[in-house]
């Protein structure tokens, strides 16, 4: 068995932290290629090793003196070594990192020297060997992940070694400038390499035990997720839930390759396996509620607007043309809604309602701000019937008003649109619709 297997940033702070990992790699024989981010919070008040090379090549550019930063953060990463007991200097790399800053190298090269100085470290800690991924990831010359090239480069690269650390969160493009992905990225790395080798599991091992069915910020011991569809995930990350990098899941989704989504800090429990499809059962009907604040409604009505072709193309261009995307649209026989998050809308809101006049000339016009959707998510859910009708009636004894509700045809998932100051007592009021066993909420 082969199996990838990535650290986040807060199980890699410190040297404690890189001891349970060490144990952790070392208790299981297959466990044989690992991806490390960046050093993460030791404490609530410190800050990401990512962050802090931010900071310093933002002086670098300004042309301000950056030796005290860059020390710093050469400070955080010598204790890590000494704590480790390894003999073992990154002189040489900061500085190289230091020319690199004075001739302006970016800041995706900075920000993945986080990476790049954690796997060094990392190698050297498990005797495994250091492959520097910008060696292996490859962008193209727009800056676009280039899947199938670097499938090919790092199945070749790869070949024939028995153990190896690959930093994650950047690559290179063609020229070989430094090209990180958006933060978050070293779970995409993990995916990666896990499909140029065909492992049998990714594991991706952060500082939770899983995803859980709710926020624990609104749902108090919110049940967690033991198996959960890529499909799932995707629906569920869209809508907020962020425990690992949407992107993730498409590299190993080509190949079939589960994902464990497991916690550092209590490497027993099981986790979160997140997988192509299932016959396992959910516990319960639904997998998960997620949702986010900060939406508005266009709703725009015309009379016989069923019958005018390529109305719908003609509102949506007119969203295209001002860089707003949308989120979702209900419509009617003569009604079209659209929902767009209210930070990108009101910049343009009346150049926006003027072009759609000049666009559809519609009877009216209608905008509601500061509204909240809210996914429920759930292959169980296809199975069984009256689920909207259960999530109306717990809502209306709640006096919580629906805005929207709109299903897909996959019958995956329902989205409600509530106002955004019902937006926590509602996500309560449907997870004990569905987790009844659960009625201790936070108030």
């Amino acid at each position: 068995m082969v199996k990838v297997v990535k650290f986040g940033g807060s199980s890699l702070a410190s040297a404690e932290q890189f001891k349970k990992v060490g144990n952790i790699i070392r208790s299981d024989d297959s466990r044989k290629y690992v991806i490390p981010s960046a050093p993460g919070k030791r404490f609530d008040e410190d800050t990401k090793v990512t962050d802090m090379l931010y900071k310093c090549y933002a002086e670098a550019e300004a042309g301000k003196s950056f030796d005290r930063h860059l020390k710093a953060i050469e400070e955080r990463y010598n204790e890590i070594i000494k704590g480790l007991g390894l003999k073992l200097s990154l002189k040489e790399q900061f500085e190289t990192i230091k020319k690199n800053f004075q001739a302006k190298a970016g800041s995706d090269y900075a920000a993945s020297r986080g990476e790049y100085l954690n796997g060094i470290i990392m190698a050297k800690y498990l005797d495994y060997e250091f492959i520097d991924a910008a060696t292996v990831i490859c962008f193209d010359k727009n800056g676009e992940f280039n899947g199938e090239k670097t499938n090919e480069v790092m199945a070749h690269r790869l070949e024939g070694t028995k153990n190896a650390v690959v930093p994650g969160f950047y690559g290179a493009l063609p020229n070989g400038q430094i090209k990180t992905f958006s933060r978050g990225g070293s779970d995409v790395t993990g995916s990666i390499v896990a499909r140029a080798l065909k492992a049998d599991v990714y594991e991706n091992w952060t500082d939770v035990s899983g995803f859980l069915a709710a926020d624990p910020r609104i749902v108090d011991n919110p049940k967690p997720i033991t198996i959960i569809t890529y499909k799932e995930l995707r629906e569920l990350s869209y809508m907020g839930a962020s425990v690992l990098h949407e992107s993730a899941i498409f590299p190993v989704r080509k190949e079939g390759i589960p994902i464990n989504i497991k916690n550092t800090n209590a490497p027993d429990d099981k986790g979160t396996m997140i997988v192509e499809t299932t016959c396992n059962k959910p516990d319960c009907i639904i997998t998960g509620i997620a949702g986010k604040k900060g939406f508005v409604s266009i709703s725009i009505d015309k009379d016989m607007m069923n019958s005018e072709i390529g109305f719908g193309r003609k509102v949506l261009q007119v969203f295209e043309d001002n860089g707003i995307s949308f989120e979702h649209m209900p419509s009617g026989i003569d009604t079209m809604t659209v929902f767009v998050h209210q930070d990108e809308f009101v910049e343009n809101e009346q150049k926006v309602l003027a072009q759609l006049h000049r666009a559809v000339h519609p009877d009216t016009i209608e905008l509601e701000a500061d509204l909240a959707l809210i996914a429920v998510v759930g292959r169980g859910m296809k199975n069984n019937s009256g689920i909207a009708g259960n999530i109306f009636s717990a809502l209306a004894k709640q006096k919580i008003n629906i805005k929207m509700i709109d299903q897909g045809s996959s019958e995956l998932n329902i989205i409600i649109g509530v106002r955004n100051r019902y937006f926590e007592d509602a996500i309560k009021t449907i997870y004990n619709v569905f987790v009844p066993e659960n009625n201790a909420v936070k108030k």
